[in-house]
């Protein structure tokens, strides 16, 4: 096959090959039709539940085929009424962490995605799927995205890594499976979260409204306030990698996505004024009981599993990415 031939080829498939994205409507997700959309790709099957919140939103300006609930789809699934599936990007989930409805997380984020990815095997459909970072517990046992034996400190987590689970012992796969254990993703996409927007979209709200920023006090000796650490990753770096999955056909696996670097909740506020050019102006206050006993103070994402399946790019450091996003949210963004 010649040059031409095989630059034909690759823009038919491009055409051609149906994506599905659940979460399409969502934070991740939308951000990744968009980058599908500039790729090339525009034969994208999104599903989502559109409540309240203004998910819709997330959907202008994207080019896809269809919208189509995540319970109905449910239903074509099971009655194996879909056209055929390329590829599935299971980005869409309950992600409260403080949820409390348990049946509910483990309908959506076990039993849900279990029968996508059976269907996914007996299709030969490929199958990339977020996971959480919150299947790692208190992070007393590090964070190696080998560990099998997790103690997650809630629902949501545990309801993730009761997948991964499933799907690291299942005997039939689709042809490419990846897992993604995704730490503290911010970044433009997510005013629709509510309360479980990033700090950084909160601070920036808080600090315009207020002229300061608020953050817990800790309650862990040795940890001064606003020094418990997170894993913070731009959204755009998450959305480099799973676009990497997909061009990479032959990588599988459960693997961990962050920056690689444990930054303090003081670090992001210090970015956060001097994308806004202010003075520092930080307190801190207590956090509630409820969330005390399921708080993570560090996460590092250890990516030496994404390393070896091929990923070299760096991840934005957390300075320019708050930069970024700031200057986005200044310019009216969504």
């Amino acid at each position: 096959m010649d040059g031409n031939l095989r630059i034909f080829a690759k823009a038919l498939r491009m055409h051609t090959s149906h994506i599905v994205v659940t979460g399409g409507a969502g934070f991740i997700g939308s951000n990744l039709v968009r980058a599908l959309n500039k790729a090339g790709y525009n034969r994208i099957t999104i599903v989502d539940h559109l409540s309240n919140t203004g998910k819709w939103k997330r959907l202008r300006g994207l080019r896809f085929q269809q919208y189509v609930d995540r319970d109905d789809f449910l239903t074509q699934i099971r009655q194996n009424a879909c056209s055929p599936i390329d590829i599935f990007f299971h980005l869409g989930a309950i992600t409260r962490t403080t949820e409390t409805d348990e049946a509910a997380l483990l309908h959506y984020n076990s039993n849900y995605s279990k029968v996508l990815f059976d269907y996914a095997a007996q299709q030969s459909s490929r199958f990339i799927y977020a996971s959480s970072a919150a299947t790692y517990g208190d992070g007393s046992q590090g964070y190696n995205d080998q560990e099998e034996n997790l103690h997650p400190i809630n629902c949501y987590g545990y309801s993730k890594h009761l997948f991964d689970q499933w799907v690291r012992n299942s005997v039939t796969r689709p042809p490419q499976w990846v897992g993604l254990k995704f730490f503290n993703v911010f970044g433009p996409g997510e005013d629709h979260k509510g309360p479980m927007a990033s700090v950084v979209y909160h601070g920036y709200n808080q600090i315009l409204r207020d002229g300061r920023l608020r953050l817990f006090e800790s309650h862990r000796p040795g940890i001064a306030h606003g020094e418990q650490k997170r894993d913070f990753v731009s959204v755009h770096d998450v959305v480099n990698v799973l676009m990497f999955m997909m061009n990479h056909h032959g990588v599988s696996g459960i693997a961990n996505v962050g920056a690689g670097a444990a930054r303090s909740f003081n670090d992001l506020g210090h970015a956060l004024f001097a994308a806004l050019k202010r003075p520092p102006a930080i307190e801190y206050f207590p956090m509630p009981e409820h969330l005390r006993k399921q708080y993570q103070y560090w996460t590092q994402a250890d990516l030496t599993t994404l390393r070896g399946m091929g990923y070299r790019d760096a991840f934005t450091p957390i300075e320019q990415a708050v930069s970024d996003y700031v200057n986005f949210m200044a310019s009216d963004g969504l």
